[in-house]
């Protein structure tokens, strides 16, 4: 052992040979040192290196001071150094006429590399994959593993059995990366014609971020980011600017936008087009909804959409972006293209030989195709582009395999990005994680595909009312199973036999002990989908299936539609969903494949002895398990064979050091000269005679046809499950909505949880919450939470304009009225004593402060662009919450914004709205509209009485957290500067200048005298159009002579306030005269 230590380490420390002198010979080292650490370029380019330097070059000036940079003192050598350090790493030829020398390894890589310019490839070379030229360099950096020179390229390398490890890391990374294996063993590629040549190899593997859980030896494995999906969003655009049509530029849209989002680990696709404006809200809300993990852009497009795309592919998402050109696309290409993968899929399995199973699955790809047919043209271009895409993959078919889902549909409420972040719905705004979020606080879920589910449901609440009963129907009678005190109440849940209180007895139970044993399995749906792209191995196919059998077996125990009346389930959404879990034909499928495989075998990835091959399957299993059974019984005649010729009759073979059949003997014994000495001990040798060596070169070739022939078998049995993946695909979305059901069941127990009502459609708009709560406080400050009435009437009042100091809980109060009306709309359960609804269209938003310098926004430009995104949105049966909308600008600018604003939502939209606002002019709008508008502040107490409020400083606030009818005439903003710790100077000088303009305002309010009447007249609305002409003008010159009294009467220079004077005089001597 220590002469084995002692040689590792001469390695390092002996000195080098001496080389034979030449007439060619370099110059000495001691004038040219030799760089030995980090060279990482080629010979071939250290040739071209005297013809970098120019003799006329300018000298290099410092970017600080302008002054020539001081060369160094051997300038050939730092440009040598830096040409070698800076310079790309890929091989170039040589200008001379003398080629460079390719070894057949290194031809191989210039070829893979050539076919493959933007991959990172993964070459396996004997037990180790090696990286070659940039890529070794990329790879050394992002794994920090050691890069040298070989030959002619830079090359790193890691271990065979780490390769999981470093691509996920390579991946996570944003490369895209490719495994190159060797196509043929040692044994077969000495019996072929490449038997003096280096090993074949080929491609065999693409990784990147959307298809890492789909591939091939790298899938299936679990990770923190398990319940987040994966999506390859493809992105194409058209400009509308030319179009004159309601849609287009007239309805503020420049462009039209498709897409195409593909979950490729899990099946999941989905589609849509759109119009959009300037600021591509509509795709921001794409984007934000999926949050794909791959971006590819399909070219041309606009620096407004690149730009919107590139900036969410940054740090915060790390997604993966690539760009595709769609020019080929012209005169029907791409629907073209797309027909062509379903017409392959079709002529795969042909009808005349179907059985019933695929049958079904060819009239399920006809109908997909039908749909292909009638989607629109952009949405058919990314979907020709992603078809384009995955084929580089191996993962086309997955387009195929099932419907495609429309992004936005009429059952389901489209929530925009600024909802979905301001509300905080999925994720928190402080650091971006789920902590924190409503997703959060709804997610009891079990599984990692219920809880992708469940955040689907989350950000796309329905909009069908009977869906919605159809799932509260569901929760409540989980919930009544779990033994829920809650869901006992409003027991009118039930349209039929509601009279009737009848708990499925076992419900609760078999649902937990399903769920249970399936999240502590793998990921299933992830499972099915790897087993249909042929990616999944032997241990995890067994263990899929295995697992959706014994669900299916435990939910069969619940007799769904059999026995007498006391063993059927109520609602009906239960019993859609446990009979699809439970399907005989699922069952009966999963169990057929199971017996057609060795568990044992599969468990320990044993290939050769797996399959249960029969003459009507597999037939090529047979013949190479009975050639490899005729070398081994070939190799075990020939010890008769030794034993009589060496008189031995307990001859037998031995195995040492994993080599077999050897024949050991001691060293008296006198054998063949022409037997082989493998190994031997101080007494014993061993021998392979010549009929053993021929013989195990016949077993080993042998061994490799029945590994290929039970590998082509192997993966001909996951290409067969495809006929059946529709089914169990059905299964686990099935297993993935009652474990969604059964987590917003255990949701519902909580204290003070609800069932809510909703009314019929046809009656008005309405919200009605009776002690509602913030649903993810709550939870923070336990029974501290003060709740709030809100009581909202499409018929009375629809609008609340709420006002109150700083951090009094306006701002909470009115994310908990969208957080309840969204949680309603899920279908669940909500934090309140009782709340009737109306089903909402959509709920909008317009919160916070912040602005966007990578795609050139500004605050305030975020503010209006949200603001008129709402606008053009909302709808009669919207809710509209603005909080502090036009303080992004000057205060008359602001509140004129926040005041026309709010107006246009009462008089054209008539949305429910909740309007958080510091300007207390607002409420005025409360005369406008009496009966519709109604003011509102946020409770508090202070230590002094009214005739003292000027005394900031000293005075003590106490925050109510409760909403009570009027407006707030103060905001406090110096007791939250105290809070944030602004220096007390800081905030005595605030102080008094704040008096001096309360002083100011007071002493102009109480100088108006009497004109105060006249100050205030009502503004002539440009929208109530005149009849005719002279009343348009005497309007406008109305207009003009208040605008002018009004400045004549606020300005303090008096000179100023004449001349305006004046004007209102003139133009009131004219209004007289006409009137006469």
């Amino acid at each position: 052992m220590g002469k084995q230590k002692q040689q590792v380490i001469s390695r390092f420390f002996a000195p080098k040979p001496k080389t034979p002198s030449s007439t060619t010979a370099s110059p000495p080292s001691s004038s040219t040192p030799k760089i030995s650490s980090t060279v990482t370029f080629s010979p071939s380019k250290r040739r071209l290196i005297s013809h970098l330097t120019s003799p006329n070059k300018q000298p290099k000036l410092s970017p600080h001071t302008n002054n020539p940079v001081p060369s160094p003192p051997n300038p050939s050598l730092h440009n040598r150094f830096l040409h070698k350090l800076l310079e790309p790493t890929h091989p170039q030829l040589p200008s001379s006429s003398k080629p460079v020398k390719f070894t057949p390894l290194e031809h191989q890589v210039v070829e893979l590399k050539a076919k493959y310019p933007d991959v990172l490839l993964m070459i396996e070379v004997g037990y180790k994959y090696r990286f070659f030229g940039q890529d070794a360099e990329n790879a050394a950096r992002v794994l920090g593993i050691y890069a040298h020179m070989d030959h002619n390229f830079l090359t790193a390398s890691i271990p065979t059995f780490r390769l999981n490890v470093h691509v996920r890391r390579l991946v996570s990374a944003g490369y895209k990366v490719g495994v190159v294996k060797q196509t043929e063993t040692a044994a077969i590629k000495a019996h072929g014609l490449n038997r003096s040549g280096p090993f074949c190899r080929g491609l065999s593997a693409l990784y990147t971020k959307a298809t890492l859980e789909a591939a091939q030896d790298l899938g299936g494995e679990e990770d923190e980011c398990g319940t987040r999906s994966n999506y390859l969003l493809c992105v194409v655009e058209k400009s509308i600017l030319g179009e004159k049509s309601s849609c287009g530029v007239e309805g503020g849209f420049d462009v039209r936008i498709g897409i195409v989002g593909v979950e490729i680990s899990t099946g999941d696709v989905v589609y849509g087009e759109f119009n959009d404006n300037f600021l591509r809200s509509e795709l921001e809300a794409v984007v934000v909804s999926l949050s794909p993990a791959e971006l590819l852009l399909g070219k041309p497009l606009s620096k407004q959409t690149e730009k919107l795309l590139l900036a969410f592919a940054g740090p915060s998402s790390n997604a993966r972006v690539e760009h595709a050109s769609r020019d080929c696309f012209t005169d029907g290409g791409a629907f073209a293209e797309v027909m062509t993968l379903y017409e392959n899929m079709c002529v795969d399995s042909p009808s005349d030989s179907m059985h019933s199973n695929e049958l079904v699955e060819h009239r399920s790809q006809q109908t997909v195709a039908k749909e292909v047919m009638d989607l629109p043209d952009l949405a058919v271009e990314a979907l020709a582009l992603t078809i384009r895409h995955l084929k580089g993959f191996g993962f086309e078919r997955i387009l195929c395999s099932g419907a495609l889902r429309p992004f936005v549909s009429n059952t389901e409420m489209t929530l925009s990005a600024n909802a979905l972040q301001q509300l905080e719905v999925l994720q928190n705004n402080s650091d971006g994680s789920e902590s924190g979020s409503l997703l959060q606080i709804m997610n009891r879920t079990l599984t990692i595909f219920g809880s992708r589910l469940l955040r689907h449901w989350v950000s796309h609440p329905l909009c069908d009312q009977t869906l919605i009963s159809a799932r509260l129907n569901a929760v409540s009678e989980i919930a009544e199973s779990l033994g829920s005190c809650n869901s006992m109440k409003n027991l009118g849940c039930f349209e039929e036999d509601s009279d009737v209180a009848i708990v499925q007895p076992g419900l609760a139970y078999i649902l937990s002990s399903v769920l249970t044993a399936l999240g502590r399995a793998s990921d299933i749906q992830r499972g099915i989908t790897r087993i249909f792209h042929c990616t999944a191995t032997p241990s995890e196919f067994v263990a899929i299936i295995q697992a959706i059998l014994s669900a299916g077996k435990r939910l069969q125990q619940l007799n769904i539609g059999e026995g007498d009346d006391n063993n059927k389930l109520r609602s009906d959404l239960l019993k859609k969903l446990i009979s699809t879990a439970s399907s005989a034909s699922v069952i009966g499928n999963a169990a057929k494949m199971l017996s057609s495989l060795n568990k044992d075998s599969a468990d320990q990835g044993d290939l050769t002895n797996m399959i249960i091959a029969t003459e009507g399957q597999f037939p090529e299993v047979i013949t190479a398990q009975k050639d490899f059974q005729m070398a081994v019984e070939q190799l075990d005649s020939l010890i008769d064979l030794y034993r009589k010729r060496l008189g031995m009759q307990n001859l037998e073979y031995m195995c040492v050091s994993g080599v077999t059949h050897l024949i050991e003997l001691s060293t008296d014994v006198k054998v063949p000269p022409n037997w082989v000495k493998v190994n031997s001990t101080k007494k014993t040798i061993r021998y392979h005679p010549p009929e053993v060596v021929t013989a195990l070169d016949g077993l080993s070739l042998a061994k490799d046809k029945l590994t290929v022939a039970c590998r082509a078998a192997w993966d001909s049995f996951l290409r067969d499950f495809s006929k059946h993946y529709a089914e169990f695909q059905a299964s686990v979305q099935a297993l993935a909505a009652l474990d969604c059901l059964h987590s917003l069941a255990i949701l519902s127990r909580n204290k003070g949880y609800v069932r809510p009502v909703f009314v019929d459609d046809y009656e008005p708009i309405q919200i009605q919450i009776c002690s509602g709560r913030h649903p993810v406080l709550e939870t923070t400050l336990q029974n501290n939470f003060v709740p709030n009435d809100t009581s909202m009437h499409g018929d009375r009042e629809y609008c609340q304009i709420v006002t109150g100091p700083n951090m009094g809980g306006k701002s909470c109060y009115v994310r908990q009225v969208a957080l309840i009306a969204l949680m309603a709309q899920v279908g669940s359960f909500v934090p309140a004593s009782s709340a009737k609804l109306h089903v909402l269209d959509g709920i909008y938003t317009r919160m916070g402060a912040s602005d966007s310098i990578q795609q050139g926004r500004s605050t305030f430009l975020e503010e209006l662009s949200e603001t008129s995104h709402i606008l053009h949105r909302c709808t009669g049966r919207s809710l509209v919450i603005l909080d502090e909308l036009g303080r992004g600008t000057s205060t008359h600018d602001g509140m004129a914004i926040a005041y026309a604003t709010l107006h246009y939502l009462l008089k054209q939209k008539k949305s429910l709205v909740l309007f958080v606002t510091h300007y207390p002019k607002i409420a005025c709008l409360e005369t406008e509209f009496p009966g519709s508008v109604a003011a509102y502040h946020v409770s508090h107490l202070t230590s002094h009485d009214d005739a003292s409020k000027n005394s900031n400083n000293h005075e003590d606030v106490t925050y109510l957290y409760k909403l009570v009818p009027g407006v707030s005439e103060r905001s406090f903003g110096f007791k939250v500067a105290q809070l944030a710790q602004l220096p007390s100077h800081c905030i005595s000088r605030a102080i008094v200048m704040a008096s001096k303009l309360e002083a100011l305002v007071n002493n102009r309010i109480h100088g108006r005298s009497g004109k105060e009447l006249l100050l205030d007249a009502p503004v002539i609305d440009e929208d109530q159009e005149p009849h005719d002409c002279p009343r348009q003008e005497f309007g406008r010159a109305y207009k003009e002579f208040y605008s002018n009294l009004k400045a004549a009467i606020l300005d303090d220079d008096h000179a100023k306030s004449f001349q305006l004077l004046e004007n209102a005089r003139s133009i009131a001597k004219s209004l007289i005269s006409r009137s006469m």
